[in-house]
């Protein structure tokens, strides 16, 4: 990632939308608890970056499943699709689960749903014609 894509100059926001923020209650950047202080922004940055280069990836691997299928495509599919759906859902727990209690168990069932996602593609992967040929199959027909 170019590094002018990352200046601070880039990432900040307008001084009217920085003073509406300003005013609001501080959102929390994670599907975790809020946190105290500004310890949590390394962090953050860490997961931004971390989220963008799996979309990244995810539009390297999508030419790389059509042009050379094999279980080592089937495989970085199977996890990227899962951490992509997993940060996504996470962000909805977020917006709109509210309570300590509705925010713990909306985030096990989100583990939960996760670990069966990939569970069940790495399944098929290993068990069945993987995720490469699956979708090749469907455009056939």
């Amino acid at each position: 990632v170019p590094a002018a894509l990352l200046g601070s100059a880039l990432l900040r926001r307008p001084a009217a939308l920085g003073a509406a923020a300003a005013r609001c209650a501080p959102a929390r950047e994670s599907h975790g608890p809020p946190r105290q202080g500004h310890g949590g922004s390394k962090a953050a940055s860490l997961h931004w970056t971390g989220e963008r280069a799996v979309s990244v990836l995810l539009l390297g691997l999508l030419p790389a499943a059509y042009l050379c299928p094999g279980p080592a495509v089937d495989y970085s599919l199977a996890a990227a699709l899962t951490l992509h759906g997993h940060w996504g859902l996470g962000q909805v727990i977020t917006d709109y689960v509210h309570g300590d209690v509705p925010i713990k168990v909306a985030n096990t069932g989100l583990y939960v749903l996760s670990a069966l996602t990939f569970a069940g593609l790495c399944h098929f992967n290993y068990h069945d014609v993987g995720i490469c040929k699956a979708v090749a199959m469907l455009w056939s027909l």
